[in-house]
């Protein structure tokens, strides 16, 4: 068996459930929707603004290997693409949403274009090491995000709401692009994987650690907040509290030791918890009123 079939036999992840759902339609938005903290704001605004290309990316990068995935991973890729579908759905409105509140995004949309252009200049199985290793970010700002509810404390609900559901989905589905990349490189020595993988995160790291703290500076600029404290304050929120940065620091190390992958760390607890308190609110919400009959 190749790598891929070698942890299938043995995988207990959950299956994949797309959940297809709306966020803030029709509400009025909000500029500083994160408890009234422009850092915060800024922080999820640019990087809600990478997600609509960079998941195109990741749906092509699994696409591109899919035609001769077994049948589970095959399943699997398909229900990938549509949660990801739903989710540059759901960024594109959450963008709009931003850009109402009179945020300009387009320099921040034409970089991440370029950038993305340029990954797919590569070969296929690149496309794929940038997609597990940016997956791999998602699913540890996943994680943290459900782990410690107090990141959207005081948050408008439906931005909360709607991190909360793409980090469930994250979670659940963050082992397809890698579990794929073991298939489409079944034919390589554990050695060229590891050192392509690696090589590939710790340029990601750095362009990605790099590129969102420019574009959330750029978006504080926008605020009238800008100049070295306002760097400052946003590096204090990246590393120091709540520190998102500082949190993921060993799982993000995890991904560079032998034998990583990632059910390794199982949180499918978060998922169920979403789940069933998602379950409750829908069960507990006043009925819609009835029109009466004349």
């Amino acid at each position: 068996m190749n790598a891929y079939t070698d942890f299938a036999a043995e995988a207990t992840e959950p299956a994949i459930t797309v959940r297809d759902r709306r966020f803030g339609r029709g509400a009025a938005a909000e500029r500083w929707w994160l408890d009234g903290d422009p850092v915060g704001t800024a922080w999820f605004n640019a990087l809600s603004a990478t997600f609509p290309r960079g998941e195109t990316l990741f749906i092509d990068a699994v696409k591109a290997f899919r035609a001769d995935a077994p049948g589970r991973l095959d399943a699997e890729i398909r229900a990938f693409i549509r949660q990801e579908v739903n989710h540059t759905r759901e960024h594109l409105a959450f963008n709009r949403a931003a850009a109402a509140a009179g945020y300009d995004m387009r320099a921040i949309d034409a970089r991440v274009e370029r950038l993305i252009g340029e990954v797919y200049q590569r070969p296929q199985h690149g496309w794929l090491a940038v997609t597990i290793a940016l997956e791999h970010f998602t699913a540890m700002f996943a994680h943290e995000f459900l782990a410690h509810p107090a990141h959207f404390v005081g948050a408008a609900n439906a931005q909360a709401e709607l991190w909360r559901w793409h980090a469930v989905e994250e979670i659940e589905h963050k082992a397809v692009a890698y579990d794929t990349w073991l298939h489409a490189t079944r034919g390589w020595s554990r050695w060229k994987r590891w050192r392509l993988k690696s090589v590939v995160m710790l340029a990601i790291t750095r362009r990605f650690v790099r590129n969102r703290f420019q574009d959330a500076s750029e978006l504080l600029a926008q605020d009238g907040i800008a100049g070295w404290r306002a760097r400052a304050r946003l590096a204090w929120y990246l590393v120091g509290r709540p520190g998102i940065l500082r949190r993921v620091f060993p799982a993000w190390c995890a991904y560079f030791l032998p034998g990583f992958h990632p059910w390794n760390r199982d949180d499918r607890a978060l998922i169920g918890t979403y789940d069933s308190e998602y379950g409750a609110a829908v069960l507990e919400a006043p009925p819609r009123a009835q029109p009466r009959e004349e």
